[in-house]
């Protein structure tokens, strides 16, 4: 399979209905992948359905955070396609937390659609990768998850945890010979980042980010991170000493 190829794959996208995970779909059906899209909005998903190439692209109305819609969206995309082949776990949310009004309900919230919906796909979606001829595990996480960044305790904790469960996926499944990727992009102008009261620097377009991931799927790159101009250095930021990092890192990101 080459950069621009997935043909012949059965590519589970969520979170397709705007943002990083509907231009992904869209970038991987082009390429040739016949991709379900699954998110809340049946609306969306329909408009994503008409936009994409004709026979690429099918919709399946999911609630990510429920565990049992989950599994049965699973079984159904066996139904219908055989299988999977390629699962990209991208559905999420971010709210940022007022520490002077810390509030439990949103980590909560933020928790359950960020990382508790990637461990239900993946539980709903292992045993069908073991049945594929060239499985491939895609989780989104993020680069907040390098180091702590001012309100982004609810945020950055789920995108953490999930670079921690994927990277530990990736020593288990080793033996299966499923490969597991972690996609960490930076600032990439979505609805989500449209609401944010800071700067962004090196924000880039979501075609751009769908394109930088649909790459590093089909090089099986075990971390696709993006822009480098930004993620290098934080990654590296990251690495200091403490109060180094907290002097920092306490300046990158500020309310306007």
């Amino acid at each position: 399979m080459t950069a621009q190829d997935f043909s012949g794959r059965r590519i589970w996208v969520t979170g397709a209905s705007s943002g990083i995970g509907r231009a992904t779909a869209l970038e991987l059906a082009r390429r040739g992948g016949t991709v379900i899209a699954s998110a809340r909005s049946h609306e969306a998903l329909d408009a994503l359905v008409r936009e994409g190439p004709a026979g690429r692209l099918a919709a399946l109305a999911l609630d990510v955070t429920n565990r049992q819609a989950t599994q049965q969206t699973a079984s159904l995309i066996e139904q219908r396609f055989g299988g999977i082949d390629i699962a990209f776990f991208n559905a999420g949310t971010c709210e940022y937390v007022d520490v002077k009004r810390f509030d439990s309900a949103l980590v909560e919230r933020v928790i359950r659609t960020n990382l508790l919906s990637l461990i239900y796909g993946i539980e709903a979606v292992l045993p069908l990768l073991r049945r594929s001829a060239h499985p491939h595990l895609v989780g989104m996480s993020s680069t907040v998850a390098y180091g702590g960044l001012p309100r982004a305790e609810a945020y950055g904790t789920s995108k953490a945890a999930i670079y921690y469960l994927l990277q530990s996926l990736r020593l288990d499944l080793a033996p299966e010979q499923i490969p597991v990727s972690i996609v960490c992009p930076g600032f990439v102008r979505t609805p989500l980042t449209d609401a944010n009261d800071f700067p962004m620097p090196f924000r880039i377009e979501v075609e751009d980010a769908a394109r930088r991931i649909a790459d590093g799927i089909a090089a099986q790159k075990q971390e696709i991170h993006f822009p480098k101009r930004f993620s290098i250095p934080f990654k590296l930021l990251a690495m200091l000493p403490g109060f180094l990092y907290n002097r920092l890192a306490g300046q990158l990101v500020r309310s306007s």
